[in-house]
């Protein structure tokens, strides 16, 4: 999904603030938050690509003003208004107004394009292509490298299509890989040549190129 949460390479947020001995909740609803989603998710019967995918359907503007537990509060609590465990009337009558997420955009036929490879189409040392493809739902491939090129590092372990389990909640299996990225590769000149990065990959993400001659 070409969404709001997808800010991996982007510019303009400035630098990631460290916290000195961050606590692990700031606050008591935090932890309470924490403890709940599981149940939450039960309630619903829903897992959790469909809990990342209500996270990611927030409107840009809550998203980015809000923080990590909010945004489980609101991907939880929106599961079970679509389940029909919860009404927002109510919700908004005991706690004031109450965003939840915006719809599901994903159709049948936008499935049709995801094709699981079990088993592993490429080997260590491989060159290839992250496909520059856009998808209206829950995907797991960032929006920064698509359509650059990388190489294959290791195999990785073969684990359900998110795309699939997100909304048909059906666990297919694919093969993933980790794949390394040069930093100019994916923003130019002006990055380090001696900066590279991991990102891991589903194998439907991918399309092979053909190995450089060696001189």
């Amino acid at each position: 999904m070409d969404g709001i949460h997808d800010l991996g390479g982007m510019q303009g947020f400035g630098p990631v603030v460290v916290e000195p001995d961050e606590p692990v909740f700031h606050h008591a609803w935090e932890g309470r938050t924490f403890a709940t989603v599981a149940g939450a998710l039960g309630a619903a019967n829903a897992n959790t690509p469909q809990f990342r995918h209500a996270i990611e359907r927030m409107d840009p503007a809550h998203y980015l003003t809000s923080g990590y537990y909010e945004h489980w509060l609101t991907g939880a609590t929106t599961l079970l208004v679509e389940a029909g465990v919860l009404v927002h009337e109510e919700l908004e009558a005991r706690a004031g107004t109450f965003p939840l997420s915006r719809p599901v955009l994903v159709e049948a036929g936008d499935l049709d394009r995801v094709v699981p490879a079990p088993v592993a189409r490429f080997e260590v040392g491989d060159p290839v292509r992250v496909r520059d493809t856009h998808f209206p739902g829950h995907a797991r491939c960032p929006r920064y490298v698509r359509g650059h090129v990388g190489v294959i590092v290791a195999l990785e372990p073969v684990v359900p299509v998110p795309e699939l389990e997100a909304h048909r909640n059906e666990k297919v299996a694919e093969a993933t890989y980790a794949v390394r990225f040069d930093a100019r590769e994916l923003w130019g000149d002006d990055a380090d040549a001696k900066t590279c990065v991991h990102v891991d990959l589903y194998d439907e993400y991918l399309e092979a190129i053909e190995r450089s001659p060696r001189g």
